[in-house]
């Protein structure tokens, strides 16, 4: 008499299966881009059928919008964490995806943080070193990769409305998590600026405009050019050159 031996599959709740499907994306988005993302290319990702992705993504576009907030979301928290906390360990944002066989998700979930560490002397109990954190945090290949996935994003977005939506919500996020730190810093005296909103919008537009050459830049530029980010910030805040790189 014959028996067979059925492989026993682990049901997954409907929560947790769409975050995975999401973390795959979006560590799919962020090494190859977001046209790369399909329903099927994500099934095979994870080895499952495609019915089950389009079930949690019925429109690829969703799925998309989707990877792109949660990539940016999570190295926002990563580069500038609500507070004094300490940023996440791992990350979205870094991940690289491996061919076919589901690992994208386990990269996105093993990513070490963004850009190199921030100063070990810097205290991040502080704005001031919570903002010398964050620039330390914004440059090497990890923050290029969020800065082609951001420029792949705008671009797309024409064209996407329900992307065009997420870029627009986290350019928000950004930009108040941003404005929130100077507040605080105008509010105990560390920062001086007339309006934290517009001072807040200034530096990103620098770095924004750093970042549109992590497709073609081969790193040859001088310091002066890599640092106009933090100059601009130290010039709007009302801080002495070098109060944001402690370690320069």
């Amino acid at each position: 008499m014959s028996s067979s031996v059925q492989r026993k599959r682990i049901r997954k709740s409907p929560e947790a299966r769409r975050a995975e499907i999401v973390e795959t994306a979006a560590a799919v988005a962020l090494a190859e881009g977001l046209e790369c993302l399909t329903l099927r290319r994500i099934a095979d990702e994870l080895d499952v059928r495609p019915g089950l992705i389009s079930h949690y993504f019925p429109s690829v576009e969703d799925l998309v919008a989707e990877a792109f907030g949660t990539a940016a979301g999570a190295e926002l928290e990563i580069l500038l964490p609500v507070g004094a906390q300490a940023p996440p360990a791992t990350a979205t944002a870094t991940a690289t995806p491996t061919a076919a066989t589901g690992s994208a998700g386990e990269a996105a979930g093993s990513a070490g943080a963004a850009g190199p560490p921030a100063p070990a002397d810097v205290d991040v109990s502080s704005p001031t070193g919570r903002l010398a954190r964050f620039f330390a945090r914004t440059s090497g290949e990890a923050y290029d990769a969020i800065s082609r996935l951001w420029i792949n994003a705008r671009h797309l977005s024409r064209y996407r409305p329900p992307l065009r939506d997420r870029v627009a919500e986290q350019e928000a996020a950004w930009r108040g998590r941003l404005e929130e730190v100077i507040r605080e810093g105008v509010g105990c005296g560390e920062f001086r600026t007339k309006d934290p909103h517009v001072t807040a919008i200034q530096i990103l537009v620098v770095l924004d405009g750093l970042g549109a050459h992590a497709n073609t830049e081969d790193r040859g530029r001088p310091e002066a050019v890599t640092r106009m980010a933090v100059t601009t910030a130290e010039r709007e805040l009302g801080l002495p050159h070098g109060a944001l790189t402690p370690d320069a």
